[in-house]
This record gives structure tokens, sequence and C-alpha cells, in this order.
């Protein structure tokens, strides 16, 4: 009898940290739709930290998850934080007049003369010069097949749910740090 205590115990005690770290610390998610392809596919499960922007800034590149309205959440890569003038010219990213090399792009990048991202400017797309304090610019990887920033305007810092860690789904795929 003593045996079978401590294996329940084990197991309840497993369940409970796994309750407490899934509802505390992570989130899953699933991709909904083609828009941060080639990094990110419809249908893969994510794992989602929920407390790593406790304790760090968000960075640009970092791919987040948030609240894109009360009944759908987006997965999107962070392109501009707070003060960033934005640019697109050339298919080329320019974040405060600097080129940003995204060489996760380059795997999507169709050979077939077509610009892989419209040139804008952040002022053409918002009514700012600057992205706003408290706020971030995002976009989708398939930049021709993403509902982002260019088309809802800036993400408030307070909806992000948290950074993609991990795709644990399909295996085959299994990533960590994006």
């Amino acid at each position: 009898m003593k045996k079978y205590r401590k294996v329940i115990r084990t197991i309840l005690f497993a369940l409970l940290l796994a309750f407490v770290l899934r509802s505390y610390f992570f989130a899953s998610y699933i991709v909904d739709g083609e828009s941060m392809e080639p990094t990110l596919f419809d249908g893969n499960l994510l794992m989602v930290n929920k407390v790593v922007y406790d304790w760090q800034d968000i960075h640009r590149q970092d791919v987040i998850v948030f609240h894109a309205n009360e009944e759908e959440d987006y997965v999107k890569r962070v392109i501009g934080i707070g003060g960033d003038r934005i640019e697109m010219k050339d298919d080329i990213l320019y974040v405060n007049g600097e080129p940003i090399m995204e060489e996760y792009l380059d795997s999507l990048r169709p050979n077939d003369g077509k610009p892989f991202t419209h040139d804008f400017k952040l002022s053409e797309v918002t009514d700012q010069t600057k992205v706003p304090d408290g706020h971030l610019f995002v976009m989708g990887d398939n930049r021709r097949d993403s509902l982002d920033s260019r088309y809802f305007g800036f993400v408030p810092i307070e909806t992000v749910v948290g950074k993609v860690d991990v795709r644990y789904w399909p295996f085959s795929q299994v990533a960590l740090q994006f």
C-alpha cells in the first residue's frame, strides 16, 4: 500500500505542477493561417512563454502572440518598438534608417520579379511617423499574405500574451526560439 501512495502522490504532484506551469507561465497556441510562413505553418502547435516579458523588454524580431480582439489572438514578428521609424524600400526593411537583414524570409521570397514586400513608410500605413511608446509594429513573415500592422495599426504592449519559444507539433518541425 505504501508503494502505491508514493506513486499516487508523485502523479498528483506532477499534475499539479503541470497545471501551474500551464496556467501561469506557458500557453499553448495553434497557428491559424499562412501569415507566418515559412517560419510557422497553419496547424503548428506553439508553446508561448507568458512571463518572459516580465523580466525583459520585447525586442525587434521576436515572434509574439497578442490579443488582436476579444475573440482572436495573432502570431506575428515584432518589426518596430516605441520610437522606431519603419520603412520598406526595394524589399529591404529599414528601422531608424538602418537596413535590417531578414534571413528568415529568404526561403519564401519568390523569384517572380515582383516585390515580396511592397514599399511603404510608416506614415503611409498609419497616421504616425514613429511607433508610439507602449506599442509595437508587427508583420507576418509571409508579407504578401499577412494581415498585420500595415492594415490594423499598432499593437498595444499590454495585449501581448507572450513570446513564442517552442514549436512542438508536428514533430518533424520541432524548433526552439524564433
